[in-house]
């Protein structure tokens, strides 16, 4: 089990909503005097170019940041495991089309899809998630239903059906523990990637707006002052690095838990 990479997520996730509690300095003040100030006992993490506290950034931007990755990953995944498992379990004309729009969807690339849609719209963090999750959700509802496929051929799921048991009981029932697995690795894998998307929209100018700010915005004010003023950058991309890597490790666990339960049945 990923004890460390748990214990990371779980400490950042912490700090990032309870932190300003017991570190109260105003993630916003502007200090002409501390302007890229080094990390010091004063400034833990140093100051960015407008002499603001880059810890106390990285706590109010953390939130935006796991909140835009979570909300995302949760919608992206429902909707995959719903339309996933509807396809595999109904086919006929509701797979056809599940096809199509699956392969209309990936014929442009998703970052790029991303910033086509951004550029339309005021960013915001709950447009973010919504953005993130219809370009999203894709690779989940392929693997559900490819699973969806094998449970439906299943000789008791004809039984069931030749019973006219209710539908909405057999994929609950029936459906659901099975594909639980999938869902939750592909939740993972995508608060992760929803993290990252953020990152690169908010460093292309395209994410989260002033006043707001996310650990993607923090990284994109310190691109012009890497070489004189390290820490500015260095920070909050350390925070997106450990946070894809404790859930990367954490999706590559319950992925192995699930082929060997498969290997098992």
């Amino acid at each position: 089990m990923p004890k460390f990479s748990i214990f990371i997520l779980a400490l950042i996730f912490f700090i990032s909503f309870f932190g300003s509690y017991f570190y109260t300095t105003d993630a916003y003040t502007l200090n002409s005097s501390a302007i890229l100030l080094a990390p010091s006992l004063e400034y833990p993490l140093g100051t960015d170019r407008l002499g603001r506290d880059i810890l106390a950034r990285l706590l109010e931007g953390g939130k935006i940041s796991l909140i835009i990755g979570v909300g995302s990953a949760f919608i992206a995944s429902m909707i995959g495991l719903v339309y996933g498992s509807m396809a595999g379990y109904f086919r006929g004309v509701f797979d056809k089309s599940f096809i199509i729009v699956v392969d209309l969807f990936l014929t442009f690339p998703t970052f790029f899809l991303l910033l086509a849609l951004v550029s339309y719209v005021n960013a915001s963090a709950l447009v973010l998630i919504l953005i993130i999750s219809i370009t999203g959700w894709m690779t989940t509802a392929r693997l559900i239903r490819s699973e969806s496929f094998s449970i439906t051929s299943k000789p008791y799921i004809k039984i069931l059906n030749i019973a006219k048991v209710s539908k909405t009981k057999i994929l609950f029932k029936y459906y659901a523990p099975i594909l639980a697995p999938i869902y939750f690795v592909s939740f993972t894998f995508g608060v992760g990637g929803a993290i990252l998307a953020e990152s690169g929209l908010s460093f292309l100018g395209l994410g989260i707006v002033a006043p707001q700010m996310s650990w993607g915005t923090i990284l994109s004010g310190g691109k012009d002052v890497v070489e004189i003023a390290w820490w500015v950058s260095f920070f909050p991309g350390l925070m997106i690095f450990l946070v894809t890597f404790s859930l990367i490790n954490i999706s590559n666990y319950l992925q192995q838990l699930t082929n060997k339960k498969q290997l098992q049945v």
